[in-house]
């Protein structure tokens, strides 16, 4: 009798002293290891053994294959649960979200050394991971980005919440735009804390796996041996060129603008040529309008919120987002018909109405109906 491959593998690396490194790898190759919600499912179960297990000391992350870590969510599996019962389909999207946006948490808070192996494309569903690791490596191959404004949804995965945290108009540029950054961007911003060159990964698993994590399982002693291995194989000189850095200036002024409309307006209007620029003015162009607005919008009220507030309210508004906004044609027409011919509700971004996008921001819950009540009540 057949059965069906688990979504994720999970193995162990043993280290010197009897103990292990808890192995999760996506297994999607083929979609560029996009999250489904039996990977999300999947991933959290083994956190929570692995968690209990004194024997293991720290956990790897990472995607199949060489192309990509995690790509994002798994949007075709939206939208297709979108097409049917209407009932259904809420109860799907609720389901997914909220398990995902859990996930997200619980990376942020684990109490075990987390490593994240964000190599190849991370984007969107892949940097919420990325972000909640304790250890976020890059390599001189990795692309990330949250695009969103090309699917009509809008950055999500706790974007709201790290986004905001950028030197000022840098974030809110980044969730306009959908731009792609490379390794050295994001060490730059903060996004990863480390570039591990592809070619010496195997190096750093030698190093890890041979590391003194002491007699006990303590949390400190376990990341002093991690930090000693990482230092041993990490190599910044590999980064390519700083893409966003050299234009740090020129993006804020773009941004600093009183409301998503004129920033819009900004960077439409720019002339300089530089490729990437250049690659970002036509993304937002031929992005959906009320993704622009709510991104702004969810920028500017999470600024000094928690992380369990902003994912929150990021459940309540990928909600919206599938039952009341763009995303069902944004996913259309990029990934099912493939026109790449989206007929968005809005012309522009000013031709949003104001009260639709106070509608899309406002709580589809209320207290404690809503399915991430308890999420920050750890401890």
């Amino acid at each position: 009798m057949s059965t069906t491959p688990s979504p994720v593998r999970f193995s162990e690396w043993p280290t010197g002293n009897g103990r292990r490194i808890g192995v999760a790898t996506l297994d999607a190759e083929r979609s560029l290891n996009a999250l489904r919600l039996a990977m999300i499912e999947a991933l959290g179960a083994q956190l929570t053994a692995w968690e209990h297990d004194d024997s293991v000391v720290a956990v790897w992350l990472e995607g199949a294959g060489d192309r990509a870590f995690c790509a994002g969510g798994d949007i075709v599996a939206l939208y297709r649960a979108l097409q049917g019962d209407a009932d259904a389909a809420r109860d799907y999207v609720v389901r997914y979200f909220a398990a995902e946006y859990a996930l997200d948490y619980r990376l942020h808070v684990y109490p075990k050394p987390l490593l994240a192996w964000g190599d190849g494309i991370v984007m969107g569903g892949g940097m919420g991971l990325l972000a909640g690791a304790r250890h976020r490596l890059v390599s001189e191959r990795s692309r990330l980005a949250m695009p969103e404004i090309s699917i009509g949804l809008y950055p999500d995965v706790g974007a709201s919440w790290f986004l905001s945290r950028m030197p000022p108009g840098i974030g809110a540029y980044l969730a306009l735009t959908g731009a792609q950054l490379n390794a050295r961007d994001a060490l730059d911003l903060g996004l990863a804390d480390q570039l591990i060159p592809s070619q010496r990964r195997d190096a750093l698993i030698e190093e890890l796996c041979r590391a003194d994590y002491g007699p006990g399982n303590e949390p400190i002693l376990n990341d002093r041996a991690i930090h000693s291995a990482l230092a041993a194989v990490a190599d910044r000189d590999q980064a390519p060129r700083a893409q966003l850095w050299p234009w740090r200036d020129h993006i804020q002024q773009l941004t600093s603008a009183a409301d998503a409309a004129q920033a819009c307006a900004a960077i439409l209007a720019d002339r300089e040529q530089d490729d990437w620029l250049v690659a970002n003015r036509r993304r937002l162009s031929d992005g959906c309008p009320l993704t622009a607005q709510l991104a702004w919008g969810m920028l500017e009220r999470h600024r000094r919120a928690s992380l369990a507030d902003a994912l929150r309210d990021e459940l309540s508004l990928s909600l919206r987002c599938c039952l009341e906004g763009d995303l069902a044609e944004g996913v259309r027409a990029l990934l099912i018909d493939k026109d790449k011919q989206p007929q968005w509700s809005h012309a522009d971004v000013p031709s949003v109405p104001a009260a639709k996008v106070a509608a899309m921001l406002r709580s589809a819950w209320q207290g404690d109906d809503h399915p991430l009540a308890t999420l920050g009540e750890e401890g």
